[in-house]
């Protein structure tokens, strides 16, 4: 697995409306995120059309392809941020020059759908992609710093590093109310114990599912997946959503949870309910509850890097990113 070059100061990252529109942030909000960027030695281009929003705030495929191949092929940009989530990010799988991003590898970076799209290029270019925050997560204040410190340490450095957990995390919508969050104390934990290393491959659950059945799926095998979910999911969709996962992979050598919305009503005893009904879980590292997902702050996490996972010392140790 190839892995793009780091990023470094003064080196131009562009930002893609791969799907919702930068139209839906507030205008300070957009210029906050830029300026927060900035500070970290980066400069901030915009795509050309990401401030069109049709009837569902997105734009045209041809338009998001556009933007998109425009990006891998500027031999200026060395990075590719996301606006923001949505919904609709598979409808550009099919349409992706992956000759030109093959020979153009960068990192490509954002949570949530995005995870149709960079498991896509993951699978087809054989170069890393990554599961961190969007363009739009730089507008948050409260947590921002363990955000920053872990996009830092995956997207800008070359040494490997050990995952910590954020001392708090909040479930409050992040472009709301940013002086007055609810914050808990954060504390990841083990379902089942154990020691492994493997190729990481996951994002948020429902969202990959949509991959199956296509070519646009890495070849789970013997790999550590991570899975999240948002505010739309229920403990029910979520048990179906991680059964199909487990039927279409080979066998899998971990499990990393992120932690989920309050909304949710995933409470542990449900989410223990769920993992003890599939044998293959019960002999292998299972960690939930871990600072990725869609409550704040979130970690960077490599689509097809090494992650080293040892439950004794509570170890989460990437490798190759």
């Amino acid at each position: 697995m190839r892995i793009p070059m780091k990023l470094k100061q003064g080196d131009e990252i562009r930002v893609i409306a791969h799907s919702r529109s930068i139209k839906i942030l507030s205008e300070d909000g957009i210029q906050l995120a830029k300026k927060r960027l900035e500070q970290l030695g980066l400069k901030v281009t915009f795509g050309k059309h990401v401030e069109v929003c049709d009837l569902q705030s997105s734009s045209s495929i041809e338009q998001r392809i556009e933007d998109l191949h425009d990006a891998f092929s500027d031999k200026n940009v060395k990075g590719i941020l996301t606006v923001i989530g949505g919904f609709n990010s598979n409808e550009l799988l099919p349409y992706i020059d992956y000759e030109l991003l093959k020979a153009n590898p960068k990192i490509l970076c954002g949570f949530s759908d995005i995870t149709a799209l960079a498991n896509a290029i993951t699978a087809k270019c054989n170069f890393i992609t990554y599961s961190g925050p969007h363009f739009s997560s730089f507008q948050m204040t409260g947590l921002q710093d363990y955000q920053t410190t872990f996009f830092k340490n995956c997207l800008m450095n070359e040494e490997s590093y050990l995952l910590q957990p954020s001392a708090k995390w909040s479930d409050d919508l992040w472009f709301l109310d940013q002086e007055k969050r609810v914050y808990e104390e954060t504390k990841w934990k083990i379902y089942s114990k154990g020691s492994t290393t493997g190729t990481l491959f996951g994002g948020n659950l429902c969202t990959l599912n949509l991959l199956h059945g296509t070519e646009y799926i890495p070849h789970l095998k013997d790999c550590i997946l991570y899975v999240e979910d948002d505010e739309l999911i229920i403990p029910e969709l979520f048990a179906r959503d991680l059964t199909s996962l487990l039927q279409v992979s080979e066998g899998i050598k971990g499990l990393l949870i992120g932690r989920f919305q309050k909304v949710s009503n995933m409470t542990e005893e449900q989410l223990h309910y769920i993992l003890d009904k599939h044998p293959q879980l019960q002999n292998i590292p299972v960690i939930y509850d871990l600072d990725f997902g869609h409550t704040q702050p979130i970690m960077t996490l490599p689509i097809g890097g090494t992650i080293s996972i040892d439950t004794q010392d509570f170890k989460l140790k990437l490798n190759t990113f």
